[in-house]
């Protein structure tokens, strides 16, 4: 698994504040749109869907490809959730699935006791993965915001009977 990792010396418009300006102006939109639906979890999945989306444009676009490789998938999740100060890492990837740990969120402390927030991570994760690669589906194995001393999310690239066995949210190439 070795290949030139380019995706930090991108430049490639997304910060903190820029990230949270953006989740901010999209949530206020989706739930404009979306009048009527309790389940937070619900808006924060719309959400991130969207965000999703713009990240994977501004990678895309950076690396001027129409579309990202498996490595550069696994390196463009850990660069943006760096880029906005979270601190994850590849445990281990192939084929079929990547896994992620992380040491710190993004949303910090705020995250605590709100695990409908993790949904950010997973829709991003999903929707960067599936667009790329043409089907994802992400497990929140373990979370900061349940209580967990990290993160542990697993990025499955293929419906395999261990995905399919996973607890999870499933993403599909638009």
């Amino acid at each position: 698994m070795s290949h030139e990792n380019l995706i930090p010396t991108l430049e490639v418009p997304l910060e903190r504040d820029l990230f949270l300006r953006q989740l901010i102006r999209e949530l206020s939109g989706t739930l404009q749109d979306v009048v009527g639906l309790e389940e937070a979890s619900g808006f924060v999945s719309v959400v991130g869907q969207r965000v999703g989306e713009h990240i994977n444009d501004s990678y895309r676009s950076a690396l001027q490809v129409d579309s990202l490789s498996r490595e550069q998938v696994s390196d463009v999740l850990v660069d943006l959730k760096r880029r906005i100060l979270g601190d994850f890492y590849i445990i281990e990837e192939d084929s079929e699935k990547i896994v992620l740990g992380n040491r710190r969120c993004p949303f910090e402390d705020k995250v605590s006791g709100r695990p409908s927030m993790c949904m950010m991570t997973s829709n991003v994760f999903g929707v960067i993965a599936a667009e790329n690669l043409g089907y994802s589906k992400v497990a929140l194995e373990e979370t900061i915001a349940r209580g967990d001393p990290g993160c542990r999310v697993v990025v499955y690239l293929r419906p395999t009977a261990e995905a399919e066995a996973a607890e999870g949210r499933e993403y599909y190439k638009a």
